[in-house]
Formats: structure tokens, sequence, C-alpha cells
């Protein structure tokens, strides 16, 4: 496999959900950010996987010729969760090498609803740009307000000081992933010296 990802546009990174069990507006906004993403020239990075909200996104960037690039630890492919028709296919060995190899390849983030895996690859981005190591957007899809309940616990967390005020400011939330594009272009330039406060 070919570990080199070829940039087109921007190399967006999206965290996104696998689950077919999920009300499937979930997977329709999927499929409208992966167009959008594609009639745009960009290239898509994600989790490999083919169905859920990965699969819609995936589907529908390459319904338009979009290039759509998957990352995905060994044993998901052998127990047949990759998508086998995206433009390239990046294994690894596990999910700690996919999330470095993510963040590696990402110009940006955008983060959709999801669950435990969705949230720890935001986190991960999170904690990085905090220590100044991603200082590129992060757009986080707070479709139906699904964020609501995270945004809440991270402003409490700046209220008692474990983070600081300015740490708000790492990311920024859209009800719709018809604002994404928007929200990716507008994002303001994260401080050079932001390992300087991450401890405040």
């Amino acid at each position: 496999m070919n570990d080199r990802i070829e940039a087109v546009g921007r190399r967006v990174l999206v965290f996104c959900a696998s689950s077919g069990s999920c009300d499937p507006v979930f997977h329709a906004a999927a499929a409208v950010l992966g167009r959008d993403l594609a009639r745009a020239g960009h290239t898509i990075v994600y989790g490999g996987g083919a169905v859920g909200s990965m699969g819609a996104l995936a589907d529908a960037a390459l319904a338009e010729g979009g290039r759509v690039v998957g990352i995905i630890p060994r044993f998901m492919r052998e127990r047949e969760w990759a998508h086998t028709g995206i433009s390239e296919l990046q294994l690894v060995d596990d999910m700690q090498q996919r999330k470095r190899r993510m963040l590696e390849s990402a110009d940006a983030i955008v983060t959709l609803p999801g669950g435990s895996g969705t949230f720890e690859e935001l986190f991960e981005a999170l904690t990085s740009k905090r220590l100044g190591l991603f200082p590129k957007p992060i757009v986080i899809v707070n479709q139906a307000g699904f964020y609501d309940p995270l945004f809440t616990l991270l402003g409490r967390s700046v209220e008692e000081r474990f983070m600081h005020d300015a740490h708000l400011a790492m990311w920024h939330a859209v009800d719709r992933v018809e604002d994404v594009l928007l929200a990716i272009e507008a994002a303001a330039p994260w401080p050079e010296d932001a390992i300087g406060f991450a401890t405040r």
C-alpha cells in the first residue's frame, strides 16, 4: 500500500460512525458532506469503513468523482469492514497508528455525530491542538443538537479551570453539514505558542 496521500485541494479528515442502526438522517448528512467536499475538490480522509455514515460519506464523494482515502487497522479489514471501492486504502497495525496517520494527513478535521470511536478521535485531535501539535481547523457538526452535552462539559472544564477559556476557540461548531466548507475557510489561525497556555 502507498502510505502517501496526494493532496487535491485540502485533505479533509472526517470523523464519523459506522453504525447502521442510528437515525438515517445522520447518514444523509454524511452523504451531503461527502458530495460537497468532492465538488469543492478536496480529498476526503476517513476511517475506511463501508457502512453507516462512513459508507454514506465515501459513496457520495465517489459518485461525484472525488478522491477518498481510507485508513483502517488490518483487523478491521480482516472482518470485511473496509470499503473496497475507495481511491486508496491504507492499512495500519492498530487504532493508535490509525489516529496518528489520520492527524498527520489532515489539513482540516470535520467531526460528525458518532459513538465512542468518534469521540476518541475528536478528543485526540483537540488535545493535540491544545498542545500546539495540530494547529489546523476542527469543525464539529452539531446536527440536531447532538454535541450540546459535549459543549456543556467542555464549558464546565473551563469554569473549573481545567482548561483555559482560550481553548474554547479550538473548534468551530456548525448545525448543518452545508456550513462546513465555510467554517473551514473562516477558521482563525491557532496560536503558534499554544503550548504556553496549555496547562492554564
